[in-house]
């Protein structure tokens, strides 16, 4: 733990002098009409395939928005294995000019030790991640094996290795230096836990209040359970509020939350649990299609809802959200049975710790999204499919 808070201080030391330097020598950019979307996508992209990675190629295929990076934090997997799995899929996708920025190897509080107590005294979480020792047998495949207690190694990938490498720079710094480079026009898309995110605003406190929005995957309020390959009932049923990549990272999402955003949009599984899904034949559509990877998808891809490709989607296409309601939304970081749960309460009539309003989408158009997600994967080459103009972003 010792070892841990240093490296965090002399990465605090550190980034305060790379941002004065970045703040200092750059000439603020300012929105204007007519210009592409620009997006930072925070994604645990753990692989081969899976909801991670299809997300990933939906954004590298839609040529229409600025993909500035691809930040990468630990999450479903360990940090390095992540991003040697989004590397080769970009490299397999002809898209390795995407440039991949490595997060945060560990949560800010939550480990592998606290996790297992945890357990100990209030039940074994049907699912945690890189902290996972066996894969669950609900329709997953242990493509790599887990390594818990090994953070650093990172398994042969079944995909073949990449001949690519990710950038040396930090995920939160970044992050931090395209929203001052671009204020106000930068959305940070997050479908993973919120680590990098709370590292960017911790840094500095301008970081939210200068991007133009954040959209993000997670959280969980009261979904409907589908009989689904990976929809345990347990998770759900009994827990009805704890979500993996909240619980993951609690006290990084409860600072997130705290922000001062423009607008935060909440995709949570209620969104997606019972009315998407990545079915055997949108997967055999994908593989039959025209796009570098297909092949790759049709080895790989996986029956899981569509997790991470519905939040991408409804960023692409605002539309598509059938039901919203605004509620305030915080975090509980007590180490109670109830860590990692959402809470929330109507406008209003929150108890003022800081809770922000956040856009929570309870309903979207799944027809709609399965649609758009094979569009995408199945695409020769990337295709023009942003819609700015159906709803503000």
């Amino acid at each position: 733990m010792k070892m841990r808070f240093s490296f965090i201080l002399r990465a605090i030391a550190l980034s305060a002098v790379l941002l004065a330097a970045q703040l200092t020598g750059c000439a603020f950019a300012t929105a204007h009409a007519g210009t592409r979307p620009k997006v930072i996508f925070d994604e645990d992209e753990m692989g081969p395939g899976g909801t991670n990675i299809q997300a990933t190629l939906m954004l590298a295929q839609d040529k229409s928005i600025d993909l500035l990076g691809i930040t990468v934090p630990t999450g479903d997997g360990w940090r390095n294995e992540e991003v040697a799995h989004v590397l080769r899929a970009l490299q397999i996708a002809h898209r390795g000019s995407i440039p991949v920025y490595p997060g945060a190897e560990f949560p800010l509080l939550n480990t592998v030790r606290r996790t297992r107590a945890w357990e100990k005294m209030y039940g074994k979480l049907f699912y945690d991640g890189a902290f996972m020792s066996h894969w669950p047998s609900e329709g997953t495949q242990d493509w790599t094996p887990l390594h818990p207690n090994r953070p650093d190694w990172v398994p042969p990938l079944p995909e073949g290795e990449p001949t690519i490498h990710a950038r040396k720079e930090n995920a939160a710094l970044f992050m931090i230096r395209m929203v001052h480079k671009y204020p106000h026009q930068v959305t940070i898309l997050a479908a993973g836990p919120l680590t990098d995110i709370a590292l960017a605003a911790s840094l500095d406190p301008r970081f939210a209040s200068l991007a133009k929005q954040l959209v993000f995957m997670g959280g969980s309020f009261n979904p409907q359970y589908a009989d689904t390959p990976f929809a345990h009932p347990g998770d759900y049923v009994n827990a009805p509020r704890q979500e993996f990549n909240v619980r993951f990272d609690p006290e990084a999402a409860a600072i997130v939350l705290q922000q001062h955003w423009h607008k935060i949009t909440e995709v949570p599984v209620d969104a997606t649990q019972s009315t998407t899904l990545m079915s055997r034949q949108m997967l055999r559509a994908v593989a039959h299609g025209k796009a570098p990877f297909d092949h790759y998808l049709g080895r790989f891809g996986q029956v899981y809802p569509l997790w991470d490709e519905t939040t991408v989607a409804l960023w692409l296409d605002p539309a598509l959200i059938t039901r919203e309601k605004t509620l305030l939304v915080e975090v509980d970081t007590n180490f109670t049975a109830n860590y990692g749960t959402i809470e929330s309460w109507p406008l209003g009539a929150g108890p003022d710790w800081g809770e922000q309003p956040v856009h929570v989408v309870f309903g979207v158009d799944a027809p709609k999204i399965d649609q758009l997600v094979v569009r995408l994967l199945s695409a020769a080459k990337p295709i023009a499919v942003h819609f700015p103009r159906n709803r503000p972003h």
